[in-house]
């Protein structure tokens, strides 16, 4: 077998050593210690296919698109909890601000990422309904 590519080995006929065996036969070395002569490898240059660790590295951090969209399904994962914790709290008649709060973090960082208008738009809804809320609690808490 040959190897060629950037920093060839050479042939394998250079191990060889005497005479070759009638038809792939097999045959025992001529030499007294019973060890035929070893070819020697030539150095290697280094990787020269991969020249930067920063090229790897950008490389792994580059997201495919199933990566990507187990992200945002996670993040929307997250605003769904709070929409049912907060939907809990308003059947019980207990909402808070924090959760409030937590609501709008999440929608405001899921809306850094969204390319869809649409989504984008119920985002923002979302995300003005919140405010609407936390200001009536600041109000109703600003009577008592």
């Amino acid at each position: 077998m040959k190897v060629n590519g950037p920093s060839s080995l050479g042939s394998t006929a250079a191990a060889r050593v005497g005479s070759r065996p009638a038809a792939g036969g097999f045959s025992v070395p001529s030499e007294p210690g019973g060890v035929a002569e070893v070819a020697h490898a030539a150095p290697t240059s280094g990787l020269t296919a991969v020249s930067s660790l920063d090229a790897l590295l950008a490389l792994q951090e580059v997201a495919g698109p199933l990566e990507r969209r187990r992200r945002a399904v996670r993040r929307a994962g997250r605003i769904l909890d709070v929409l049912d914790e907060i939907k809990i709290a308003l059947l019980d008649g207990d909402v808070t601000p924090a959760s409030l709060d937590r609501l709008v973090l999440a929608v405001r960082q899921e809306k850094s990422s969204v390319e869809d208008e649409a989504l984008a738009g119920v985002l923002n809804e979302i995300e003005a309904r919140a405010a609407v809320e936390i200001a009536k609690l600041e109000v109703a808490r600003g009577a008592a």
